[in-house]
């Protein structure tokens, strides 16, 4: 990935550290939300010390109906709670009863954003808690719907918007935010908001989601964390026409006002917080994606889930998966439907893990990787027409105009969806990789569940049970001739929260592809006999803080390695350095 982005730098790489860049910035556990800091005292300072109806109001510090006796007195609670002091976790079982009754997922969702907005620590108590449960609430499938109706469900800001309007004033609009020690932003411009295209301003829950997995996943504090929509207006007629649309009503910028406005996003950003705050692009169209990826890796501390985070997860399933498949990456032919973002992402570290494996050029080894686009297969005959980060996959082969004939003409063992587009993988698709393999290895990346390339049942039902599946969007397990098939779920949320506590802790100021290769075999480690028994390649989600301390602990070790870390001296031991660096929901005692 590194190979090809450095092109279009003019040769720069990630490792000079570009002298465009200033070294700044820094954080303190100033809520006491750290696992090191449980059991201190803590003060509720908000402007001042909260106390009464403001404490009660303030998400950092309420506790509802679990404040002691003791903090009811010294904070002048008396009164404005009923006289019932109940714990935690009881306040848990009796929210979690409630959501339960809740038959529309969106519904769900908006209880659990009502909670985060009143009482920060529970909401992310429930989540950590119950992740198999709440993880599709708060994060893809239902975040998809929530923000195709988020004008409509909208209540309070969660984040920063940063429209055209304020061009020439970003700085000052950054520093309206309450926070000052922030060490991720997540940040969205709402054109390609998962497989549901363009959707504004409305895109905001997409930052928002992936924050709170951030901290309820990952470990991050939560008052270190920033939402960010750049809003330059929106292609969706739909949008433009809506009465209640929050966002610009007016067609996107595009060119040199576009990269103009970015620019000086990133550099407010920087200029605001410093050289170690993660800036994590996320949902924007493909050829942005790829050049602000370029421009900016060399100077901030910068990551693109859709381009690196799912090249990540998914590299780590192909790893897991060799234990059932046998022999090595190398062995397997990689056939792609999808040539965007995700997908050129995906092929190009496989292609990076091959060649760091076999010594092999990595020229060499994209040879073993095939891509699908709207237009057939890409080959080299093509490539006049097509776009810069495609052109590395255009290889020597006659034409093919669709998927199931490239199946055919390729022989894939491996078949990837990365298309947004639903039901491409299509019976005759699956039956023909079921010809070729004895376990074909499906990945039906798209999200949400109803943009999935085939679903779980669809691709067992079809391959006799023998296929090795994997989706982006949960299924349930399929019961097929007797057998239990459980799918697993290539989701993005088991790598970038712990890659980006990782670079949090080391306080790395560069990502380097070196990174997302450790992250991928630690997640890869992580899964056991037990999952391989039930035909999983990616280990249970209720392990998963464990999971991202060990993703953290090797991102923070390649970091050290290539000289990008500046938090020394360096921990003798980093999964546990780790562990008592994340964040904790556990009430704290009041003064």
């Amino acid at each position: 990935m590194e190979s090809f982005l450095k092109e279009q730098r003019g040769g720069e790489c990630v490792l000079d550290l570009s002298p465009r860049s200033t070294v700044g910035g820094g954080v303190e556990d100033v809520y006491g939300e750290d696992r090191a800091s449980e059991d201190q005292l803590v003060t509720p300072w908000t402007l001042s010390v909260a106390s009464g109806y403001n404490l009660l109001r303030d998400p950092h510090h309420n506790k509802g109906l679990a404040f002691t006796e003791k903090e009811r007195d010294a904070h002048y609670l008396r009164g404005l709670l009923p006289p019932a002091v109940i714990s935690q976790e009881l306040q848990e079982k009796k929210l979690m009863h409630s959501l339960r009754q809740y038959q529309v997922p969106l519904h769900k969702y908006m209880a659990m954003m009502e909670l985060e907005e009143r009482n920060e620590r529970l909401f992310y108590k429930l989540l950590i808690d119950n992740v198999e449960e709440l993880l599709p609430v708060v994060y893809t499938p239902t975040v998809g719907e929530a923000c195709q109706k988020y004008g409509s469900i909208f209540r309070r800001p969660q984040g920063l918007y940063i429209s055209l309007k304020e061009k020439g004033k970003i700085l000052e609009v950054l520093r309206n935010w309450p926070e000052r020690a922030i060490q991720v932003i997540v940040v969205t411009d709402g054109e390609r908001i998962l497989g549901l295209g363009d959707l504004g301003c409305q895109g905001m829950g997409i930052p928002v989601g992936k924050l709170a997995l951030y901290t309820a996943l990952g470990g991050v504090r939560p008052s270190a964390c920033l939402p960010i929509t750049i809003d330059v207006g929106t292609n969706n007629e739909q949008l433009l026409n809506d009465e209640f649309y929050i966002g610009l009503k007016q067609k996107r910028a595009t060119g040199k006002e576009y990269y103009d406005f970015l620019h000086e996003f990133m550099t407010a950003v920087k200029q605001n917080y410093g050289e170690k705050v993660l800036i994590q692009f996320e949902d924007f169209a493909n050829h942005n994606a790829f050049e602000l990826l370029a421009k900016y890796g060399t100077t901030h501390l910068v990551f693109n889930d859709d381009i690196q985070g799912t090249a990540s997860v998914v590299l780590a399933g192909l790893v897991a998966s060799l234990k059932l498949l046998g022999g090595s990456l190398s062995d397997h032919t990689f056939l792609f439907l999808g040539a965007g973002e995700a997908g050129t992402g995906i092929a190009e570290l496989i292609a990076l893990e091959i060649s760091k494996q076999t010594k092999a050029p990595l020229e060499e080894t994209r040879k073993k990787i095939w891509l699908v686009d709207s237009k057939g297969l890409i080959v080299s005959s093509r490539k006049g027409s097509l776009q810069h980060f495609k052109k590395p996959w255009a290889h020597e082969h006659e034409p093919v105009n669709n998927l199931l004939d490239a199946v055919k003409a390729i022989k894939p063992t491996v078949l990837i969806g990365t298309s947004g587009v639903g039901k491409t993988f299509t019976k005759e698709v699956v039956e023909a990789m079921a010809s070729l393999n004895e376990k074909p290895l499906i990945l039906a990346l798209s999200n949400p569940t109803s943009q999935s390339e085939c679903t779980a049942e669809e691709a067992y039902t079809w391959t006799e049970g023998r296929a090795i599946y994997a989706s982006g969007s949960p299924f349930d397990p399929v019961e097929l001739n007797g057998k239990c098939f459980v799918p697993g779920q290539a989701n993005n949320a088991y790598i970038f929260p712990g890659l980006g506590f990782g670079l949090v802790i080391s306080g790395a100021i560069r990502v380097h592809d070196d990174m997302l290769l450790a992250a991928s075999e630690a997640l890869a480690g992580q899964v056991t006999q037990e999952h391989y028994d039930k035909g999983m390649i990616y280990p249970p989600f209720s392990n998963i803080r464990k999971i991202s301390a060990h993703i953290a602990a090797s991102v923070a070790a390649k970091a050290y390695e290539l000289g990008l870390a500046t938090r020394l001296p360096r921990p003798a031991d980093l999964v546990k350095y780790a562990e008592s660096c994340m964040y904790t929901p556990n009430y704290r005692s009041y003064r």
